[in-house]
């Protein structure tokens, strides 16, 4: 399947569909990952995120000093918070994947809030319209081949 050439209305379609039907397949070892994930990223209400000496690392090795969707510093907005692309409320199978996770502030990370990905990207398209090129190139695009399986 070529999701290059889908138009947004069937990725939407594509995404919801196979998110629905994944989600009523969740195993126990689903859930035992989502727990663990849980724990590795717990995000504690101070300016840095991660409470974990694992998670705060991954943030350092993934982020500098600015949200790189608003481009502030994260000190600005909230501090630093770690993001699922798709959102583990929908895809809770995909709360430790690494592809799915990307530090983000505060701020845009509640702006955002429950939205999959294609939803974000039509919801920057219309409010932030300058900022829709670099959300098109940090797309899950591997993320959302795999989803097909």
């Amino acid at each position: 399947m070529d999701l290059g050439n889908k138009q947004l209305g069937e990725l939407f379609k594509l995404i919801d569909k196979v998110g629905k039907t994944r989600y009523h397949k969740l195993t126990d070892n689903d859930f035992d990952n989502y727990k663990k994930f849980d724990i590795w990223r717990y995000v504690n209400g101070d300016a840095e995120c991660g409470t974990t000496e694992e998670s705060k690392e991954w943030v350092r090795k993934n982020s500098d000093w600015y949200c790189p969707i608003c481009g502030y510093k994260y000190s600005e907005r909230g501090g630093k918070t770690i993001d699922h692309k798709l959102p583990r409320s929908q895809y809770p199978w995909l709360s430790m994947e690494f592809n799915n996770l990307w530090v983000i502030c505060r701020d845009c990370n509640q702006e955002k809030g429950e939205m999959h990905w294609y939803e974000y990207e039509r919801y920057i398209f219309v409010n932030y319209p300058h900022l829709y090129e670099f959300i098109k190139t940090v797309r899950p695009t591997t993320l959302l081949r795999s989803l097909k399986s």
